[in-house]
């Protein structure tokens, strides 16, 4: 599902794309209000999404068991308000903050899932139900206030705060999912993520052959990277009394983050997913 590069389009055509549907204005007279304060949509958005997913499942499960499960919240929480607050200062859109951002959101939206489980006692299938409905309000209020969900058109602060509960809660829920069909419908961690991963190629499919909807087509794969990325990192690093490899969830933290970390500067240096048409 990786976007069509811009630079070969010509510019009306780079703006029309660029707005997404739904909008009523140009994207030139979007960007007026300020730059495009997300990436571009290609294969390295993708392979970094899908590793702060699984990054910030092993993260947040190796805080919890190294410390205070309450220090642990909030030393997370902390570090995801910092994250967003870094983030919303930034005129555009810049990979560092970015990305630094998503991973926070990635360990705190893990805790958030597993806090209403272990805390509350609330069930898998509860919690994954609550979050679901939580997204469908917040994609429903961002569609009758903004007119559209493009990521094309994140360039003012109002968008982009719809954008990050939109991001937070699909971190939440999930987590939720991938707990779900691991524990509690039995398939372990293993064949949670094989049912991800084709499950993920459906929207894929759908864009490429069937004509579906692109933004429908992005957040239904948006919402699939977690629990895959999750049930990744939990086949990885729990032990094998736990149907896991027994890496460890702190060796797979580490190892997650500092491939991340390599990406993310490689697209600081390179530019590459800065989105196009906003020059254009």
């Amino acid at each position: 599902m990786r976007s069509n590069d811009p630079r070969s389009y010509p510019a009306a055509r780079v703006a029309r794309h660029a707005a997404g549907p739904g909008s009523a204005r140009s994207h030139s007279a979007l960007t007026s209000h300020g730059a495009l304060r997300v990436p571009e949509v290609t294969a390295y958005f993708w392979i970094i999404k899908g590793l702060s997913t699984a990054m910030g499942e092993a993260t947040s499960d190796y805080l919890v068991h190294r410390m205070d499960p309450v220090l642990a919240v909030l030393l997370g929480f902390a570090g995801f308000v910092i994250a967003l607050a870094l983030q919303f200062s930034m005129s555009r859109y810049i990979a560092w903050t970015y990305w630094f951002a998503v991973v926070m959101v990635g360990v705190f939206g893990t805790m958030a899932a597993d806090v209403l489980h272990v805390g509350f006692g609330v069930p898998y299938f509860a919690s994954s139900a609550l979050y679901a409905v939580v997204l469908a309000a917040v994609f429903v209020t961002w569609q009758r206030t903004e007119r559209t969900l493009s990521i094309h058109s994140i360039d003012t602060a109002r968008r982009e705060a719809f954008y990050w509960a939109a991001v937070v809660d699909t971190f939440a829920m999930g987590t939720a999912v991938g707990d779900l069909t691991a524990v509690t419908f039995h398939l372990g961690y293993f064949l949670s993520m094989v049912f991800f991963a084709v499950v993920i190629t459906i929207p894929s499919i759908g864009y490429r052959f069937l004509g579906w909807n692109s933004i429908f087509c992005f957040w239904f794969a948006y919402v699939i990277t977690r629990p895959l990325g999750a049930s990744f990192a939990d086949w990885v690093g729990k032990p094998v009394s736990l149907s896991g490899l027994g890496v460890g969830d702190g060796n797979v933290a580490l190892a997650l983050t500092i491939v991340i970390a390599c990406l993310v500067a490689f697209l600081a240096i390179t530019r590459k997913d800065v989105q196009r048409a906003a020059a254009a």
